[in-house]
């Protein structure tokens, strides 16, 4: 699908992007991929890995400016928006920026995707937008249902549009683990409660659920990948075998455990083998044949947290993928 088409990515020099782009160079060699992004600093870094490769571009340029969307989408098929303001107490004490990032960003793409006639655009949404208790999580919401509904307002223009939704993304800038690494050597690691559960993905893994998103969607599915928890005490001391653990209280915002699947969302969920799919609510979707496929209903009161799931991550996977990935966890 991805195969000599054109790709841009918002936010394309986080974290995700910077998986994303190689990842998908090799496997589709699509015609060009945009990074449109508003850190020039971030762009010209990320630029050193792709010298000589002119199916790579740059855009500067904000999810908040429409105009400017509007000239990067020019010639675009795909799109993937993975920008958003996202750290969690930044949204808490500055939410008038979160909220013009997160929905008023996603209001523009939305438009500008739908005017272009983009043929497909992939949102990455987080587990915070499931029952969410923080403005992050409130604006990731707000997001998810624009996308959503985006497939209304497309219309004849035939854009189609779809969200995919995981938990904590392991190695990722401002994730646990090399927050772990980086003070393991001063003997003490805090921990916000010792009762605390994540959910783990890999980068590539959230890499990989775009991919499907694109190749399997109609329109306003929520993609949700199965994957493994872990508490916060086990991956501590996975890391930092020796270190003591101080437990200092959770943050504004912060949950126990992480939801992304809610038990109101249970009535319009389905089941794949590597994933759930949330169906919309809107215009008889959930009922759709085309979007529910060969996917099994899942029970009423169906919850998907990390504290309930039936798969966890052992000692030994997490230091495995620390050991393969510890060059990339450290130049973050």
């Amino acid at each position: 699908m991805l195969t000599n088409k054109t790709i841009l990515i918002t936010g394309g020099t986080g974290s995700f992007g910077n998986t994303f782009v190689p990842m998908t160079l090799e496997k589709y060699n699509p015609k060009k991929i945009i990074i449109f992004s508003r850190d020039e600093m971030k762009q010209w870094e990320m630029a050193k890995k792709f010298v000589g490769d002119d199916r790579v571009r740059f855009f500067i340029g904000d999810v908040r400016d429409k105009e400017r969307l509007y000239r990067a989408l020019d010639g675009v098929d795909y799109v993937v928006h993975a920008a958003a303001t996202k750290i969690v107490p930044t949204a808490e004490y500055n939410p008038f920026e979160c909220i013009k990032t997160n929905i008023n960003g996603a209001m523009n793409l939305i438009d500008a995707c739908i005017d272009k006639k983009i043929k497909g655009v992939v949102a990455l949404s987080t587990d915070k937008a499931s029952s969410p208790i923080n403005l992050y999580g409130a604006t990731k919401l707000a997001s998810d249902k624009l996308f959503v509904a985006a497939n209304s307002y497309s219309g004849e223009h035939g854009s189609k549009f779809s969200v995919v939704r995981y938990g904590n993304v392991m190695g990722s800038r401002g994730s646990v683990i090399p927050f772990f690494m980086s003070i393991k050597d001063t003997g003490l690691l805090p921990i916000t409660d010792d009762r605390m559960t994540r959910f783990m993905i890999s980068l590539e893994d959230g890499v990989k659920l775009v991919w499907h998103a694109f190749e399997d969607m109609v329109g306003g599915e929520i993609y949700v990948k199965k994957i493994p928890s872990m508490k916060m005490t086990d991956l501590a001391r996975v890391v930092a075998p020796d270190a003591k653990l101080e437990v200092i209280g959770i943050r504004p915002g912060e949950k126990l455990h992480e939801q992304m699947i809610s038990a109101e969302d249970a009535y319009y969920t389905y089941e794949y083998p590597e994933h759930f799919k949330i169906l919309p609510t809107i215009n008889e979707w959930a009922t759709s044949k085309e979007r529910i496929k060969d996917g099994i209903r899942v029970p009423e009161g169906f919850v998907y947290s990390s504290d309930n799931n039936p798969e966890w991550m052992s000692d030994a996977e997490l230091q495995q993928w620390i050991d393969i990935n510890r060059e990339k966890i450290g130049a973050i």
